[in-house]
C-alpha cells in the first residue's frame, strides 16, 4: 500500500503528516528537574560542660607535698578534688559539688567534726577561679576572655609539679588529670580521659584556637587520642608530657608534636 493512500484511510493530509514528522524529530524531551542539594550535615554540636555547684575549700600549706597528701584523704571520702598554688606561697584545695551551700556546709560541718579538716569555705558557683594571691572567694569573670585568661593563670599555677600517670593531686598530674583540674577550678567540669575530653568539645581549627582551648595529639601514631595540653596561643601549650618530666611548656612547631597533633577543642 502506498503511503499517501494510507494517509487517506487515516483521515491525514500530507501537511499535517508532515508536521507531526517535524514535532516528533524537533521536539526536545523534558528537562529533568534538578534534584535540590542535599544539606550538609551540621558538624555535632557538643553539649556545654557540666557546671559545678557549691565546693568547699580548705587549707593552706606552705608544702605542695601536705596539699597532695590532704587532696588524697579526700578523694578518699569520694570527692573530687583539685589543689592550687597561690602568690603567697601557699597551696590550698577545693573540693566537692553540691547543689545547695546548705548541702555543701552540711559536709562541710561533717568532714570538720570527723577531724578530716579544720576549717573550710563555701565558696559559690559564680565565685571564681583563685587566681594566684587571690581571695577565696574572688569573683568568676563573667565574660569569655576573662575566664580564658584564668584558665591560662590557672594552669601555669602548675608549671613545674612532676608527672604521675593517673595522678590528679598535687602528687604529680597526668595529661588530662592536669586539664580536668584546671577547668575545675574555673567550675568547669571536663570528663576524666582525654579521649572523652576530645569528644566533649567543639572542633575548632587550630589557626582559630584561642587561650584556654585544649589541644589533642595521638602519640602513639594513628588518630587514637593519647594526650592534651592546654592551649596558651601563639602555638604554645601548657601539658604533662610524660614520666620523669614535670609539667611544662611546649611548642606546636616541635616536630614530634606537629607530627602527633589531632585537633583542637573549645568548650567556652
Amino acid at each position: 500500500m502506498s503511503s499517501r493512500r494510507f494517509l487517506r484511510q487515516l483521515g491525514m493530509g500530507p501537511s499535517v503528516a508532515m508536521g507531526l514528522l517535524l514535532t516528533g524529530a524537533c521536539g526536545r524531551a523534558p528537562r529533568p528537574v534538578p534534584e535540590a542539594p542535599r544539606a550538609r550535615p551540621l558538624p555535632r554540636a557538643a553539649r556545654p560542660l557540666p557546671r559545678l555547684g557549691y565546693t568547699l575549700q580548705a587549707g593552706a600549706f606552705a608544702k605542695v607535698e601536705n596539699a597532695a597528701r590532704f587532696a588524697a584523704t579526700l578523694q578518699a571520702q569520694g570527692l573530687e578534688a583539685a589543689y592550687y598554688a597561690s602568690r603567697d606561697g601557699l597551696y590550698r584545695v577545693r573540693f566537692g559539688d553540691f547543689g545547695s551551700k546548705a548541702q555543701a556546709r552540711a559536709r562541710g560541718e561533717a568532714l570538720k567534726a570527723a577531724g578530716v579538716i579544720e576549717a573550710f569555705w563555701v565558696v559559690a558557683p559564680e565565685a571564681g577561679a583563685p587566681a594566684r594571691g587571690a581571695a577565696p572567694e574572688a569573683a568568676r569573670p563573667t565574660d569569655e576572655r576573662g575566664l580564658r585568661a584564668s584558665l591560662v593563670d590557672t594552669a601555669r599555677g602548675y608549671l613545674g609539679v612532676p608527672y604521675l600517670f593517673g595522678g590528679t593531686t598535687a602528687r604529680g598530674f597526668d595529661c588530662s588529670g592536669l586539664t580536668g583540674a584546671v577547668y575545675r577550678l574555673n567550675g568547669l567540669r571536663l570528663p576524666r580521659s582525654s579521649e572523652a575530653q576530645f569528644e566533649a568539645g567543639n572542633a575548632v581549627d587550630l589557626d582559630e584556637a584561642r587561650p584556654g582551648d585544649l589541644l589533642f595529639f595521638a602519640t602513639g601514631g594513628g588518630r587514637r587520642i593519647t594526650h592534651v595540653g592546654l592551649y596558651l596561643g601563639h602555638g604554645t601549650f601548657i601539658h604533662a608530657p610524660s614520666h620523669g618530666r614535670s609539667i611544662c611548656e611546649d611548642r606546636l612547631d616541635e616536630a614530634y608534636y606537629r607530627k602527633a597533633f589531632v585537633g583542637a577543642r573549645t568548650y567556652l
